[in-house]
């Protein structure tokens, strides 16, 4: 039995029921498999040879031919061969279902997955994480037809701003219109001063 405790708290942790253990633990650990009460060495299924170490286990087996996922429960008792064969004989395994999404970008053969999948914001194409960025993965062609589509004037927005960026790159101001005098040759307004 697993009773513990000393003489003067009899109530206060209770023995190891590891045969050759029978510790006193003040925390003792209780299987959820086959219900006796061990101590922290013994607590694991593999330290005591847990006769259910399996009882809320779930296990997933996978066709290999069309990549479906069929879990088996506990209750079923049920061979991995024997429910392969029922999944076959059922007609829901379809081996076109195997092929894997793959990247779209031009010699990237990264498969696609939950973890590694990005869709483009304006294109809405999915592509691999390396390539998740419009300039990765030529997004042009959707940002055009989402422009074209969208009409909210994202087009203006641009050509103003690169106007912008080719007059600065000429040397002028791009807050300034072209025809308004610029001092490039006056000295700055604030004298600089150095401290010693």
């Amino acid at each position: 039995m697993a009773s513990g405790g000393t003489e003067a708290f009899p109530d206060l942790g209770k023995h190891c029921q590891h045969l050759d253990c029978h510790q006193l633990d003040f925390l003792p650990f209780t299987c959820d498999g086959c219900k006796q009460v061990f101590c922290v060495e013994h607590r694991s299924y593999k330290s005591h040879d847990c006769p259910k170490p399996d009882h809320n286990s779930r296990k997933v087996v996978v066709c290999e031919e069309c990549s479906m996922s069929m879990e088996i429960t506990n209750n079923a008792r049920e061979n991995e061969e024997a429910i392969l064969k029922k999944h076959h004989t059922s007609g829901k395994c379809d081996p076109s279902k195997k092929k894997k999404p793959i990247c779209p970008v031009k010699r990237c053969k990264e498969i696609l997955t939950f973890s590694n999948t990005s869709t483009c914001k304006t294109c809405n194409i999915k592509v691999c994480l390396k390539h998740r960025f419009s300039a990765d993965h030529a997004c042009r062609r959707g940002d055009s037809a989402s422009s074209l589509t969208s009409g909210d004037g994202n087009g203006s927005w641009k050509n103003r701003f690169m106007a912008a960026l080719a007059s600065r790159n000429n040397g002028q101001d791009c807050g300034k219109k072209a025809g308004s005098r610029s001092s490039t040759n006056s000295p700055p307004s604030t004298p600089s001063v150095k401290a010693y």
